[in-house]
């Protein structure tokens, strides 16, 4: 294994390197020429028009190559390689065009000298570089005129990655996923049919192409897929130090209950004494995490390979996914829960909304909102430059922050239920009232002493025989 020392991170070598740098050999005594395809520039200097031919090579067949250190004529020059140019191609590349692309980029020695290759798959053409599309005409890069670009889009419209065929077959799903997704609905009351078995499940819940897995069943009901959710706990506030790292694979459904158990497991949990029942308060609300957590694996844009995320800081805990937040909306819009939903894949948000996984969208950041409102807990959504990000602000309980909110919602709560059991039975005793709660006859005095004082309640003769007014 090496480590790539700009970024850190690490990559596997060996077999994979050895078949690529013969690949390459192989093609340069072929002579390398330059096609719709393949591009060659003479160095980095020449990194904005690689930027270019790139989309133009996307717009046109979906893939590309750029070389860096051989001339038009295809002769092989070289290419000085810094310390940082690896991250300068692969930083230029993705800041520099719409939809975002994510190349790999790497050093490959060809006839002896040292070049950089850029490779770049992708199917969510027109792709925009420094604002303007082109499209490949055999070694020239093209302006794409207004209409091209209209066209494109509405094609694009018409077809969403999660409706392509998968390359897996019917033997690859897991049986027991779907069945218990079947479970789940039914339960949730959100969908009216029985299983009879797993083509037919997937069939009526539109997740087959002419009896073909489509790529929303792969990543909703196989284990084996592209899908990643990288899980970390970092010693301070950046990622310079870890402590845990994990990295979780399996279908949709799988993914997020690992992920909960994960973050679930490694947050503060305290004891509430306040009542006669022990009760486990989690610094971040359960429901809200849980809430991210789905939310970031259902909207992800599943063309970008990079995995989901759950960072654990010794402040916050971040949900990250790939795919930008949409243009045109902030967050915020939604808190008020009247913004309509907008949705990157529709066939596995609702497949996931039926099993009651999520909720929509827009209901669902309003609810993550809400809870951490509830909980004083602060909650932030961000974009990223690649990616969406909800963080958790962890309360400071050594200091005593966010104690006192919680032990007053627990008293509010017991004071609705107090109100609630005197409207039923205004001649109710105290002691009554405490075996109905569940708490001591104290906690039921102390909180009806507080109820008095602010003139909610009025008890008119003794314990026995009299009664309560509201």
């Amino acid at each position: 294994m090496t480590r790539d020392k700009n970024s850190g991170d690490v990559y596997k070598g060996g077999a994979e390197d050895r078949q690529s740098d013969s690949a390459t050999r192989k093609k340069s005594k072929n002579m390398l020429k330059e096609s719709e395809t393949i591009e060659f520039k003479k160095s980095t200097a020449e990194l904005k028009a690689a930027v270019v031919s790139i989309v133009a090579m996307l717009n046109k067949h979906g893939r590309g190559e750029v070389y860096f250190g051989i001339a038009d004529d295809g002769k092989i020059i070289g290419q000085i390689i810094g310390r940082m140019t690896i991250r300068d191609v692969t930083q230029a590349v993705v800041d520099n065009t719409e939809p975002k692309v994510y190349p790999k980029v790497e050093t490959r020695q060809i006839e002896g000298k040292d070049c950089v290759v850029v490779e770049a798959h992708g199917s969510n053409s027109p792709y925009f570089a420094y604002g303007r599309a082109y499209m490949r005409v055999g070694e020239s890069d093209k302006a794409m005129s207004p209409h091209e670009i209209e066209t494109r889009i509405l094609n694009k419209k018409k077809f969403l990655w999660e409706k392509e065929v998968s390359g897996k077959t019917l033997a690859d799903v897991n049986e027991e996923a779907v069945k218990e997704f079947m479970r789940k609905a039914k339960t949730a009351k959100r969908i009216d049919f029985d299983y009879v078995d797993v083509k037919t499940t997937l069939r009526k819940l539109g997740l087959l192409h002419k009896n073909q897995l489509t790529r929303a069943a792969e990543v909703l009901f196989c284990d084996e897929n592209s899908m990643e959710v990288q899980a970390a706990i970092f010693a301070g506030t950046d990622k310079l130090t870890f402590l845990d790292i994990k990295s979780f694979k399996g279908n949709l459904f799988s993914l997020r209950q690992q992920a909960e158990v994960y973050a679930n497991g490694n947050m503060k949990w305290r004891a509430d004494l306040s009542e006669s029942r022990r009760k486990e308060i989690p610094e971040i609300p359960v429901r809200a995490l849980a809430e991210a957590i789905g939310n970031s694996l259902c909207h992800r844009d599943f063309t970008n390979p990079k995995g989901n995320e759950v960072a654990i800081f010794k402040d916050r805990i971040d949900i990250y996914n790939p795919g930008l937040f949409p243009e045109g909306v902030d967050p915020e819009d939604f808190f008020t829960g009247h913004e309509q939903s907008i949705l990157r894949n529709p066939l596995i948000a609702e497949t996931m909304y039926k099993s009651k996984d999520i909720e929509k969208w827009a209901s669902g950041i309003k609810r993550i909102h809400d809870e951490c409102v509830a909980a004083g807990v602060r909650v932030e959504f961000r974009r990223a430059k690649t990616g969406f990000v909800v963080s958790f602000y962890r309360p400071k309980w050594e200091e005593g922050e966010g104690l006192e909110k919680t032990k007053e919602k627990t008293r509010e709560k017991t004071r609705e239920k107090i109100l609630r059991l005197i409207r039923e039975n205004p001649e109710i005793t105290t002691s009554e009232l405490a075996g109905k709660l569940g708490i001591t006859l104290k906690g039921v005095e102390w909180n009806i002493g507080k109820m008095k004082k602010e003139g909610l309640v009025k008890r008119i003769g003794p314990d026995k025989g009299g009664h309560w007014e509201v």
